[in-house]
């Protein structure tokens, strides 16, 4: 069975028995807090446990390595709508050790992506079009550095509010032990 078909028919069956109900919540985080975090699998419940929020407490943001690589990109402006509009009022921005972007080639990346079609005069085309993909497909040696990295990018941006802590942490993706990379409380303002 196709993913699709599997999800729309496991969604009939969720819908009808009213499984919805146990996770029904406002759209304002609880805990009025916004977290920036890998889209690694290994998190996706890990992650809320280890930090003890469920549904309705955080907003979520999942990026690759849980990095934000651009100040008027889409996660930054998610960040600034979980502030202004949805009353969060502190960030954390939570990479992991293990994570698929350390040391990420892209020159390998782009080999799997002419793998899959993409063809040659493409990636010229982007190129001569100021687009630096080695840039953008770049991973990270080192995770504190990535968060370290997002956390300063976040916390230097023109549109938020100086009283906003923004944290950095790890995760480790095997126990869900944090560890402390920026404490926002400390280096706020």
């Amino acid at each position: 069975m196709a993913i699709l078909n599997e999800i729309l028919s496991f969604n009939e069956k969720f819908v009808a028995n009213k499984e919805y109900e146990k996770y029904e919540t406002t759209k304002y985080p609880e805990k009025k807090l916004v977290i920036i975090s890998c889209m690694d699998t290994r998190l996706t419940e890990l992650l809320p446990q280890a930090m003890n929020v469920k549904n309705g407490d955080v907003k979520i943001i999942k990026t690759a390595g849980a990095i934000i690589a651009h100040p008027f990109g889409s996660v930054m402006r998610s960040i600034l709508v979980a502030i202004y509009a949805l009353k969060a009022s502190e960030v954390c921005v939570i990479g992991h050790h293990d994570c698929g972007m350390s040391a990420m080639n892209p020159d390998d990346f782009m080999e799997k992506m002419k793998g899959k079609g993409i063809t040659e005069e493409t990636l010229n085309t982007l190129k001569y079009s100021g687009m630096d993909l080695n840039q953008w497909l770049r991973g990270f040696d080192k995770v504190e550095d990535a968060v370290e990295s997002s956390v300063n990018l976040v916390k230097h941006h023109p549109l938020l509010p100086e009283s906003v802590p923004v944290h950095g942490l790890v995760i480790d993706p095997e126990t869900g032990k944090l560890d402390v990379v920026i404490d926002g409380y400390k280096n706020n303002g």
